[in-house]
């Protein structure tokens, strides 16, 4: 019975973490990335769809992205969606594709980039202890009504510290890498 409590705390885990890399992974570095992209969404025919449903992104040099959405009529809600989302880009329609310059960041821009990115993995960290700290308490509940022996729900709750320290021990490697890219000039 504790084994598999103990699987679904690392499938939660793994959720967590993955959670956490999808949000840090449009943090803006000084290179153009499609996964920029990856929020923003566009008007289509009355509903909103994510970008990548209307248009190509291709990154054909390091500072730029192009945009080559699959009918033209898309050009200009394309370039209203860049407009409209917080990343700070001004996109450039010239009739058949839309082109993002990405410019370099002010070493202010980078430290706020970092803060923030710092929030983002302190939040997977709390949820990854949130995990251990819900699989700990149903442990102790199982050893309280005698479906597992304290022994086994002893050895229980140090695999899911192993895993805790796991996952943390992955989520801080991602921010000493993703802090790595952003503060790279």
């Amino acid at each position: 019975m504790d084994q598999t409590l103990i699987k679904t705390a690392e499938e939660r885990m793994k959720k967590a973490l993955e959670t956490i890399r999808h949000e840090v992974a449009p943090l803006r570095t000084s290179k153009a990335t499609t996964s920029l992209l990856d929020g923003i969404r566009v008007e289509y025919y009355g509903s909103h769809v994510p970008l990548q449903q209307v248009a190509s992104v291709s990154v054909p040099e390091p500072r730029l992205l192009v945009i080559q959405p699959w009918e033209r009529t898309m050009l200009s809600e394309v370039v209203k969606a860049i407009q409209k989302s917080d990343l700070g880009l001004n996109p450039a329609d010239d009739g058949s594709v839309v082109r993002l310059t990405i410019p370099p960041l002010t070493e202010e821009r980078r430290r706020d980039l970092v803060k923030v990115l710092g929030k983002i993995v302190e939040d997977g960290r709390v949820r990854v202890r949130t995990i251990r700290r819900e699989s700990n308490e149903e442990l102790k509940k199982l050893e309280k009504d005698h479906k597992i022996s304290e022994d086994d729900g002893k050895k229980a709750q140090s695999e899911v510290q192993k895993l805790t320290d796991r996952y943390i021990a992955t989520l801080d490697d991602l921010f000493g890498k993703k802090q790595a890219e952003i503060m790279e000039v």
